[in-house]
């Protein structure tokens, strides 16, 4: 280096914090004081079996449920268990998610039971063919690194949803998938059909190829599904998501450090429950959490609010040294337009910035009930962006070109002096966004960003690809997705219902 200095210091990438870590530990230090003094309804006796022989105190037995109280040094025990870094992989071993302290990936949102047709751009109910395209579009995007359904299969039996929506997502990708299950019934199914793409037990030992999404329910309540699919999973190596959604305002306090405390007391009973099941079970703390709108109700997916808070939980999950699940790549608008443009630019940028481990939810429209093919296309594009920030500026003798300077003087331009050849990694590309001058944007057509994001889509899907899973796989697969539905065969929906 030519800076000649002791104790210089180099940022390698931009920083972005909105906690102190005073902040972070009152935080965390009331989310115990809740956990042992408020406690946590929970609604699967199995669950507070496990809770009471590990220690907590069980209070209000009724027919359905108990009040379970952790005390803090059970929290301490789990955390000394409980994995740093959580790895999970595709079908295809070449796609791999390590995540650990800082570590970003991107990925889609699950389970809306809207979609916008990506050919005529109407807002209609999500079928199969629907989640297979949308896990074609994750294929094909760079920056997309793992998958959720961004639809619910409404052409199947309502309980069974699961299974072909997993069946259609493996048709679609071979990135890593975070799955949904209606029920346990549906999780296991789900194991099995991983089982059979991956070539076996043994092959899932070596790496997850799915995780799987956990929701509780706030405030403080833990449903007998949400508990069964948490043992499940520690039982069979199962990586999941535990992420509470509190809405400030509505399910939460207002204050936006009132609802991070009541979320973070969520997640913890998670991670004691995991770890007394079986010590190293590997979680990954959610926290999808925004606000009401007071004027519309809504649970806001574009708010300064969900991006705060997302960002104050990353920093608390990285003070707990555990990976996390944040939220970008979402808006409150109803089309990909201007509005969506620059609510997931924001919240993709402080995910990024803050260092979220899985951040989801890429391509959510209509406060998560509607998925749009074309804000995946563009978010794609943003993250892009966003990484070459995060690449921040290199200082050193190459990169400040001080002979360079002087061999080009006063008056020289340097357009073709070898450095510039540096713009191949220096500079940032766009594919979609348009820097051509007025009169060659007319030549090439006049074509606005929703225009070009659109062509994108189209051309990705109407592109010819080889199936990602063989006709016998497929069969295996289809056949126990046939068997649950033939379990549920009083559930058969009308797709011609919806319009």
């Amino acid at each position: 280096m030519q800076v000649k200095k002791t104790n210089y210091r180099v940022n390698a990438t931009p920083t972005f914090e909105v906690l102190s870590e005073d902040e972070i530990e009152a935080i965390y230090y009331s989310a115990l004081r809740v956990l042992y003094e408020t406690g946590l309804r929970v609604y699967e006796k199995e669950g507070v079996e496990v809770a009471y022989s590990g220690g907590a105190i069980v209070e209000d037995t009724t027919k359905d449920s108990s009040l379970v109280k952790i005390p803090p040094w059970m929290v301490d025990r789990a955390r000394a268990t409980l994995p740093r870094k959580v790895v999970v992989t595709g079908p295809n071993r070449k796609y791999c998610m390590e995540l650990y302290k800082n570590q970003i990936y991107f990925g889609t949102g699950s389970d809306t039971p809207f979609t916008l047709d990506p050919y005529t751009g109407q807002r209609r109910r999500a079928t199969y063919q629907d989640v297979k395209n949308l896990a074609r579009l994750a294929e094909a995007l760079p920056n997309i690194d793992f998958h959720m359904s961004l639809g619910i299969v409404q052409d199947s039996a309502v309980g069974t949803y699961d299974r072909w929506q997993y069946l259609a997502m493996l048709e679609g990708t071979n990135k890593p998938i975070n799955i949904t299950a209606v029920d346990l019934d549906g999780l296991h199914d789900q194991l099995e059909m991983a089982y059979i793409r991956l070539g076996g037990k043994e092959e899932w030992k070596k790496g997850p190829c799915f995780s799987l999404y956990i929701e509780p329910v706030s405030p403080l309540s833990h449903s007998k599904e949400v508990v069964q699919k948490l043992l499940f999973s520690a039982d069979h190596d199962i990586p999941f998501v535990y992420t509470p959604c509190p809405l400030a305002g509505a399910t939460a306090p207002t204050t936006l450090a009132g609802t991070a405390v009541q979320a973070l007391t969520e997640s913890l009973f998670g991670i004691v429950l995991s770890q007394l099941r079986k010590p190293g079970a590997q979680l990954i703390i959610g926290g999808l959490m925004s606000n009401m709108d007071m004027l519309t109700t809504v649970y806001c997916y574009g708010s300064p609010e969900m991006a705060l808070l997302s960002a104050a939980y990353t920093q608390i999950t990285k003070w707990l040294e555990v990976p996390e699940y944040e939220t970008g790549g979402c808006s409150d608008a109803k089309l990909f337009d201007e509005q969506a443009a620059m609510e997931a630019t924001i919240n993709l940028a402080t995910a990024a910035l803050v260092g979220g481990n899985m951040i989801h939810d890429v391509g959510y429209i209509e406060q998560g009930l509607t998925s749009s093919p074309d804000m995946m296309v563009a978010s794609d594009e943003i993250i892009d962006m966003v990484k070459h920030i995060l690449g921040g500026i290199p200082v050193t003798d190459e990169t400040m070109a001080l002979d360079v300077i002087d061999e080009i003087g006063p008056g020289g331009h340097y357009r073709e002096h070898d450095h510039t050849t540096r713009w191949k990694t220096e500079l940032w590309r766009p594919k979609l966004i348009n820097r051509q001058s007025w009169e060659n944007w007319e030549l090439a057509g006049s074509k606005a960003y929703q225009q070009r994001v659109r062509e994108r889509v189209i051309e990705i899907l109407d592109a010819d690809t080889q199936p990602l899973v063989d006709e016998a796989m497929y069969k295996e697969l289809h056949r126990i997705c046939e068997l649950a539905d033939a379990r549920h065969k009083d559930e058969e929906l009308d797709i011609k219902m919806f319009g």
